[in-house]
């Protein structure tokens, strides 16, 4: 592994083609062993894995394009309409089933032709899965607009849930995908990395904010999907968001990082703290991490997700009524192409129905901590090996991190 993030013809980095044959493959597979004909994708996640394309980030959230993969054929692309000849030069291995994309722009357009071009699409896939033989088959969709759905039905098309098929599909992980997550992650460790160098007492959460999109651009992330600098009395309880607070010396920082290297997603929290730590703090980070490792340990091909889930706190020890005030707080989850992947590892649910963890899955593991002003928040990344695991991400999260002073720091006389 180079963790390079450039393309060079004297060392053989990532094979993007063997990446995108094998994805293919796995789509493949997954779409026969569920028993559909067909598979219809909107998600961009999806779309990038069968496909091998994407557009910039202005797409995510449009539903404005799609693929359709039928078993055993090579996918079709339903791209927007003017990045089409673009496509077609700059990805060879799709350009012969490129057609434009028939939609609404999540319902913007006049409401006539939200309606009318839903039916317009409907026959158009309609037709293809006829020609593709596969009419009479249940067409597997991620995500869907009403009226498509609708419009899907009155053309004879049973349509079923596609989104476990997908992300079964992409639940173990390639060697190539795996390379992709640990370069994202070095991406988003040489951010951390400035915050240790920077954080100090005048200093904004939204400035750290900055300072580690400038550095994790100039390293090749493609896409930031969020950065939550979290510090001081924002940290507990934990806000999942982040502000323009001013850093005060004493505060503990949390940040966490989702980024994305050529697709591949990173989720990744770590815990500082401007000046010396207390005895508190010191206490508060040291019981997130106990959780975190308590799990991480367990982890190996076999174990369930239940497994897993039961070593950590119940909602009551934490001081919340239920499991679903607790959501989020300890959890484990796939990653990848997919933000968020299978499985995902919480006591809200995998105790009464466990998952297996499987050699080549990617997990990213997290847990929080607070007690008064003080919020802990710990994430690893790590492959399922054929023995155990291999942690991927590589920042120092044994001891807290004293900033601007790199290492352990004795925490203050008084707690």
């Amino acid at each position: 592994m180079t963790l390079g993030t450039m393309a060079t013809d004297c060392e053989l980095r990532i094979d993007f083609a063997k990446l995108r044959n094998e994805r293919l493959g796995k789509a493949n597979r997954q779409l026969k062993q569920d028993g559909l004909g067909a598979l219809l994708c909107f998600d961009p996640d999806s779309i990038r894995y069968i496909t091998g394309t994407k557009l910039n980030d202005w797409t995510n959230n449009k539903l404005a394009r799609s693929c359709l993969l039928a078993a055993d054929q090579e996918p079709i692309l339903y791209e927007v309409g003017s990045a089409i000849e673009t496509k077609k030069r700059l990805s060879p291995w799709i350009k012969d089933r490129i057609f434009p994309f028939v939609g609404g722009m999540r319902g913007s357009f006049p409401e006539a032709v939200v309606y009318g071009n839903a039916k317009k699409f409907a026959g158009m896939i309609a037709a293809q899965l006829r020609q593709l033989g596969v009419a009479k088959e249940p067409l597997g969709v991620d995500i869907i607009e009403i009226p498509l759905l609708r419009e899907l039905e009155a053309e004879g098309v049973r349509v079923i849930d596609g989104q476990q098929t997908i992300l079964n599909a992409e639940a173990v992980k390639t060697p190539e995908e795996v390379e992709l997550v640990e370069t994202s992650i070095s991406i988003v460790e040489a951010a951390f990395w400035e915050v240790v160098r920077n954080a100090r007492p005048g200093l904004r959460e939204n400035e750290i904010n900055g300072m580690m999109r400038k550095i994790m651009y100039d390293l090749g992330a493609e896409e930031i999907q969020n950065i939550n600098v979290i510090t001081g009395n924002r940290s507990y309880p934990h806000p999942h968001d982040s502000s323009d607070r001013i850093l005060r010396m004493g505060d503990m920082i949390f940040i966490d990082v989702v980024s994305a290297f050529n697709g591949y997603k990173t989720c990744y929290y770590q815990t500082f703290v401007v000046g010396r730590p207390s005895a508190k703090q010191l206490e508060v980070y040291q019981r997130a991490y106990d959780w975190l490792f308590s799990a991480i340990d367990l982890i190996k091909p076999g174990i369930s997700t239940a497994d897993v889930a039961s070593v950590w706190p119940r909602a009551e020890a934490l001081g919340l009524s239920n499991e679903g005030e607790a959501f989020a707080l300890q959890i484990g989850h796939g990653i990848g192409i997919t933000h968020w992947a299978k499985p995902v590892i919480s006591r809200m649910f995998s105790i009464e129905h466990p998952e297996e963890i499987r050699e080549g899955m990617v997990l990213a593991m997290e847990t929080y901590a607070g007690s008064g002003n003080d919020g802990a928040r710990i994430e690893e990344m790590l492959v399922v090996t054929e023995d155990g695991h291999r942690l991927l991400s590589k920042f120092p999260s044994q001891h807290l991190i004293a900033c601007p002073c790199v290492g352990n720091a004795l925490p203050e006389s008084r707690a």
